[in-house]
């Protein structure tokens, strides 16, 4: 600790220069002492750095994942390892149509998985026969990874490999290696193939067992013959376990370091999980992390997914600081498998990009998933969002506002090796235009680089009528930092550093406009009768991340509404939280830059907070008859198909009420129950019924919309009864998403 005083009496921080401002000894682990207190584990914090496969690791920022084999013919998630390798019936392979997509998006590398749990490989390799060699795909001679490390080549991306540690073929085999007990004995890496020689001629020496050594004469031939390799991906799944099977991991980063020495490696001391599959992110993304080991010896690391991964509570826990970013994964599709056009539903390009801004500016890399189809190609649909996005990234930050701005050249520049070190008593930096200007992005980044992750932080100010206005306040910067606003009109723009963790020090900074769109408003109501309008969510329900992306990408929207039926205009009521609404019309529509949006429509039925289930023929454990009305259309009740007779439901909905019109939701991911036709009965007593009205609906199979029957004649009731005639398809069973009734 006396050397490290010493260092800090010796250094000083500087102004607009290149000079370094290092207190301490950089690294990308550094060891924290029993005699560190805050400040000085604050200071060690702020002098870890990333490696140089890291940093080339966080450039890439926006990169691709490719989920292919059996399980996109057989529409699993997970295969059971024991697949037939004929039902890979793939008849075409377009992987340069992948890489234009990609290209297109502005993603920089793909992560393939060349081998997924299943254990299916999709390479020829020389250790199995369970991949494409015994496939249909060109007559068992067919090399996925071959052809997609071509087209990455030829369109400038780079290539990563997932060989996925679990390998349900190895457990399952009568022959399998995995957890077969072998004995750990000295072994040649890679093992000797009579007529399959490799190129190179290098080899190791390990003591394995059977399955290790099996995983290390795959991993040498994804290292040696496809390549350049710049990641490898590993994760800590395991669908099954064998035997005690332990992963030697250490045998395998020998192998990485020496083959692949730009590789960086995910899920171990490399990169790691951001802690969910659904695009959700962190306010606050250090990537300075601790470790109670050194997790350059480690062979384990488990995954990190508390909200709380970097602040000093956090570091003080540990024994060793280490940098280590976040990749932040999911699916374009809901799933990481391709299965279908109709069911499966695909991200639109508002949700993709508004993930792109929280990811990368968020100090993570975005790995999004785009698993191919079944005929070797991405769908049509997902390359349209990839392709949109790419743009949007380019219309939006591919011109720099600031790039004739008087002020800090070291920041302004787009030379990476150039920084400004900020004065601990002068932490502010103006940046002045000729003329005004119109931004809502502006983009920081530190010299992460040299002087690691520093600001803790920081606000925004623009020169508005004369003077400075706060713009927003956040919190840590790291490697980039994009900050979303409302539109702001101003030639002067202000930072200001508010907290650090040692003197801070700016790389660059860029001012942006992204073309906001009003979006498309959505009316709900509670079943208390709580109104929330907020901006459309997307129709995808695989791991919902919680974001509504027409809120996050349009900062300063406003909504404005009526209840009288009447277009809403910029003088009408604003919505600024849920109001109580009984039953009627309301009609909405967002503001955003003095434009206005498309109207939003929504009529609600009589309040539904006294509705009582007063009988039911049968429901399903998971789908119970109270889900019909609780205004959740994603929940259905659905009756049992083996209940004797036409499947109703009663209810009383609390009081006398005239009812003129009902509507009948049927449920989005079950179509075999929906109501093709029935009959609703009234009653004043719940006991004795009376018929009102048949009904039909068709063609709910191919359009599973909403209906509303209109009664001939108004009636007055308190006790309603819907009765099925006839259920879709000749199905047995029914079932309905939602159910309401409409006054007069």
């Amino acid at each position: 600790m006396l050397k490290f005083f010493m260092l800090l009496l010796l250094v000083f921080s500087c102004g607009e220069n290149t000079k370094s401002s290092i207190l301490y000894k950089t690294d990308s682990t550094i060891e924290i002492d029993e005699d560190d207190n805050k400040d000085s584990v604050l200071l060690k914090a702020s002098h870890v750095i990333p490696t140089k496969n890291q940093m080339n690791a966080l450039r890439d920022e926006f990169i691709a994942f490719v989920h292919f084999g059996p399980n996109t013919f057989t529409e699993l998630e997970w295969g059971n390892g024991m697949e037939d390798p004929k039902v890979f019936n793939l008849e075409n392979l377009d992987t340069d149509q992948w890489c234009r997509a990609m290209k297109d998006a502005g993603m920089k590398k793909v992560i393939f998985t060349a081998k997924h749990h299943d254990g299916f490989v999709l390479w020829q390799s020389r250790y199995t026969l369970h991949g494409v060699m015994s496939s249909p795909f060109q007559n068992g001679e067919g090399d996925i990874l071959r052809e997609l490390s071509q087209s990455c080549k030829k369109y400038g991306i780079k290539l990563g490999v997932y060989l996925s540690p679990a390998d349900l073929y190895q457990i399952e085999n009568k022959e399998g290696l995995y957890g077969n007990l072998s004995e750990y004995t000295l072994r040649t890496i890679p093992r000797p193939v009579e007529d399959r020689p490799f190129e190179n001629k290098n080899t190791f020496e390990f003591e394995v067992d059977d399955y290790n050594e099996y995983f290390l004469n795959q991993l040498f031939e994804l290292l040696t013959e496809y390549g350049p390799i710049d990641e490898v991906w590993f994760d800590g799944a395991h669908p099954k376990r064998k035997g005690g099977q332990q992963y030697n991991y250490r045998d395998w980063k020998k192998l990485i370091n020496e083959l692949a020495p730009n590789a960086v490696v995910f899920g171990k001391e490399g990169t790691r999980w951001c802690g969910n599959e659904a695009g959700g992110t962190r306010d606050t993304e250090w990537n300075v992390v601790p470790y109670n080991e050194d997790p350059r010896t480690m062979n384990l690391f488990a995954d990190i997914t508390a909200e709380d991964v970097g602040s000093i509570d956090r570091l003080m826990e540990g024994k060793y600081l280490h940098y280590q970013p976040a990749e932040t994964n999911t699916s374009i599709r809901e799933g990481w498998f391709y299965r279908n056009e109709n069911e499966q539903k695909v991200r639109n390009t508002d949700d993709v990009f508004d993930i792109y801004e929280r990811s990368v500016g968020g100090n993570s890399i975005f790995l999004l998933n785009i698993p191919p189809n079944r005929e070797g190609k991405f769908s049509e649909q997902d390359v349209q969002v990839l392709k949109e996005t790419g743009q949007r990234i380019e219309e939006t930050y591919g011109t720099n506002l600031l790039e004739n701005a008087k002020g800090y050249n070291n920041v302004l520049d787009e030379d990476e090796d150039t920084f400004l070190v900020l004065n601990d008593d002068k932490l502010t930096l103006e940046f002045e235009l000729p003329k005004d200007i119109k931004i809502n992005r502006f983009v920081i980044q530190e010299d992460v680089k040299r002087h690691g992750e520093r600001v803790s932080r920081h606000a925004l100010d623009a020169w508005v009528n004369n003077q400075w206005t706060e713009i927003l306040t956040s919190t840590n910067i790291g490697y980039k930092r994009i900050l979303r606003f409302p539109e702001v009109t101003t030639n002067k723009l202000r930072l200001r550093i508010l907290d650090f963790r040692a003197t801070p020090v700016i790389q660059h900074v860029s001012a942006h406009y992204y073309k906001t769109r009003p979006p498309v408003l959505e009316i709900k109501r509670s079943k208390e009768g709580m109104v929330n309008i907020a901006p459309k969510m997307a129709d995808f329900k695989w791991n919902p991340n919680g974001e509504n992306p027409g809120e996050n990408l349009n900062k300063g929207l406003k909504i404005v509404y009526t209840t009288t039926g009447e277009v809403p205009d910029i003088n009408s009521a604003e919505y600024i939280e849920p109001f109580q609404f009984a039953d009627g019309n309301i009609k909405a529509v967002a503001i955003l830059n003095e434009e206005l949006g498309s109207v939003s429509d929504y009529t609600f039925g009589i309040l539904k907070e006294n509705w009582k289930i007063l009988n039911v023929d049968s429901e399903l454990k998971e789908h119970t008859v109270d889900m019909l009305m609780d205004e959740n259309t994603g929940t259905f009740w659905q009756a049992d198909e083996n209940s004797y007779g036409n499947h109703f439901v009663s209810l009383d909905i609390g009081e006398e009420t005239e009812i003129s019109a009902f509507k009948y939701t049927p449920p989005t991911d079950f179509n075999s129950g929906m109501f093709e036709k029935g009959t609703i009965y009234s009653s004043l007593d719940g006991k004795s019924w009376k018929e009102i009205e048949s009904f039909e609906f068709g063609n709910l199979i191919n359009d599973p919309t909403p209906r509303t029957h209109k009664f001939k004649t108004a009636f007055s009731t308190r006790y309603l009864k819907l009765e099925s005639d006839e259920i879709t398809g000749s199905n047995t069973s029914s079932a309905i998403a939602e159910l309401d009734f409409y006054k007069n």
